[in-house]
């Protein structure tokens, strides 16, 4: 982490510990060129899939989308809904 007062990049963690009900993580540094001290906030960034659609908008991942095209697809085929839900499709005979 780069210093505010020197702009170092090498900084070492004196003290960590949990803030704001758990949601952060507040960390007391100190620099390791200029000696001075002080804090900063960490907060988890969950980055999780976007979906690319034609028209090149992104959108978040849906899992329900996925089940009902799922479910779509399977409507006339000999699997049943039981086979579907435990992930795993019977390979089918090469003709």
């Amino acid at each position: 982490m780069r210093c505010p007062f020197c702009t170092a990049q090498d900084t070492r963690v004196i003290d960590s510990r949990l803030a704001n009900e758990g949601d952060q993580v507040r960390r007391r540094r100190e620099c390791v060129v200029c000696k001075e001290r002080f804090t900063s906030y960490e907060v988890t960034e969950f980055n999780l899939p976007r979906i690319v659609k034609r028209d090149g908008l992104r959108e978040p991942f849906d899992e329900n989308k996925l089940r009902a095209g799922i479910l779509r697809a399977l409507e006339k085929r000999p699997v049943s809904s039981d086979q579907i839900e435990a992930e795993e499709v019977p390979k089918q005979s090469s003709l």
